[in-house]
């Protein structure tokens, strides 16, 4: 449990950096549209703080962890921070005006879309893992 109090506090915090950077960087560049920056720091907050605090609520009640969690959730943060850190290149890129080529701009959204999946499909499985810990409880 306190992996995930520990993650959940090293998420919040990449967080606050991220909307600090998005806020000071624009303003710095005096740039007003919109861009990829500003949704760093929800990513961070929702997926990174508030999902470990959720864990850490389920584990406590549940006590889900199991062998394959680790590894599991070692994807799940590979994601996270690969569609972060994507974000945050195409955002810098909007900011300066940059020209991204057009096979550029398509490996980005690509990278940041492999970030996703393998969100995705961690999340499904920490939630299977979940449901057989509630399962097993209920019995």
């Amino acid at each position: 449990m306190k992996r995930y109090i520990n993650l959940s506090l090293l998420y919040a915090v990449l967080a606050m950096v991220g909307g600090v950077f998005y806020r000071e960087f624009t303003k710095f560049n005096g740039f007003t549209g919109k861009t990829s920056l500003g949704v760093v720091h929800t990513h961070y907050f929702l997926l990174g703080m508030v999902f470990f605090l959720l864990l850490l609520l389920l584990e406590k009640n549940f006590a889900f962890t199991g062998a394959k969690t680790g590894r599991v959730l070692v994807v799940y943060q590979v994601g996270l921070n690969l569609t972060a850190v994507m974000l945050a290149v195409r955002g810098v890129a909007q900011v300066l005006g940059l020209p991204l080529t057009s096979g550029m701009s398509a490996a980005l959204s690509g990278v940041a879309g492999i970030g996703h999946i393998l969100l995705g499909i961690s999340l499904v499985l920490v939630l299977l893992q979940v449901r057989r810990s509630v399962s097993t409880a209920r019995d």
